[in-house]
């Protein structure tokens, strides 16, 4: 599993023309999902995610973690992180999971995730074509792969 997280000011996606979920001050997160994931993939991934510290103390320090914060989680699913460039222009989607793989797994994630945060993540819909709006703070970006732990 692989996520981009950012730090955002406000973050939104839309799926035809509808705002379906919005954020304020928080994390905008992409997520890909392999056929490789598993249950420990995700609740690595979520205790990881609530607890970095990438938000400002009063000395502006990234010393703070969204639970600290009360910070907002907006997550939207994406295919293309699993993305293969190794061979040619055109990338492989090999490695992204099919859906009766992912869909399960992607809501496993979003459960996972709202209950170590303790309330609702907003999100997109899974597989929709989504319009996001990311209006970043820093910018702070990550990315965190669960099969590099070490």
């Amino acid at each position: 599993m692989k996520v981009v997280i950012q730090r955002v000011l406000s973050s939104s996606v839309s799926v035809q023309g509808e705002v379906v979920g919005s954020i304020g001050p928080g994390m905008n997160i992409l997520v890909g999902i392999t056929h490789e994931d598993s249950e420990e993939d995700i609740e690595w991934l979520c205790k990881k995610i609530v607890n970095l510290r990438i938000f400002d103390d009063e000395s502006g320090v990234m010393n703070r973690s969204i639970l600290d914060t009360g910070g907002d989680i907006l997550v939207i699913s994406q295919f293309t992180l699993m993305a293969s460039t190794k061979k040619g222009n055109r990338p492989s989607w090999i490695q992204a999971a099919p859906p009766e793989t992912s869909i399960p797994l992607y809501q496993n994630f979003l459960q996972r995730l709202e209950l170590y945060l303790q309330k609702k993540v907003e999100c997109g819909i899974f597989g929709a074509d989504m319009r996001v709006q990311i209006e970043n703070n820093g910018p702070v970006t990550l990315i965190i792969d669960s099969k590099n732990k070490v």
